[in-house]
């Protein structure tokens, strides 16, 4: 009986968020889909959420992965622009939680790491390098956004068995055992 992996990995964004899901049978990678969702044509923040949530979660319900990978916010000096990001991702992450779909986040130098080797990598070199280890004639997007949600998957793939500095959570009741400042 052969095994197969379907991995969604998510780059997390209020303006684009993107979307990439790959098959994994016989420890070969396969691009399964990718997608994004432009959010800036939103009139206000509440509405990208509530967006992410049911996007999400659509992907979910359509392609059943058995994993979710993010990409973990960077330490920006903007802090609006921060805490954004985090509830984008956060919202990403409770309907992943929501289907009991264990998630992973990565760093974003983890996921150029493992994608190139140079944890400094470009959005393109990233993309380029995808196209190649997944045999694409041509790249499916314009947004490197949903190329980067590609990559989260493929990296996450690299990782499997082999995690470090990353967050795993299996469902809420582990996210909060890992989390407990975030109880209140």
């Amino acid at each position: 009986m052969i095994s197969e992996k379907i991995i969604l990995g998510i780059d997390p964004g209020t303006t684009i968020m993107g979307f990439g899901i790959i098959s994994v049978k016989r420890g070969k990678m396969e691009m399964v889909s990718i997608h994004e969702l432009i959010l800036k044509k939103y009139p206000n923040h509440e509405t990208k959420l509530k967006y992410i949530f049911e996007r999400t979660l659509s992907l979910i319900d359509e392609f059943h992965p058995d994993e979710v990978a993010l990409e973990a916010p960077f330490f920006g000096k903007n802090v609006q622009s921060m805490l954004k990001l985090g509830r984008a991702q956060g919202v990403a992450m409770a309907a992943s939680l929501y289907r009991n779909i264990p998630i992973t986040e990565y760093s974003p130098k983890k996921i150029k790491m493992a994608i190139t080797g140079n944890g400094n990598a470009s959005k393109e070199q990233v993309a380029g390098m995808l196209q190649n280890l997944l045999n694409l004639k041509e790249f499916p997007t314009k947004y490197l956004d949903a190329s980067d949600g590609l990559a989260v998957a493929v990296c996450h793939h690299f990782n499997s068995g082999t995690i470090t500095d990353t967050k795993s959570y299996s469902g809420w009741e582990s996210f909060l055992k890992q989390n407990p400042d975030r109880l209140k």
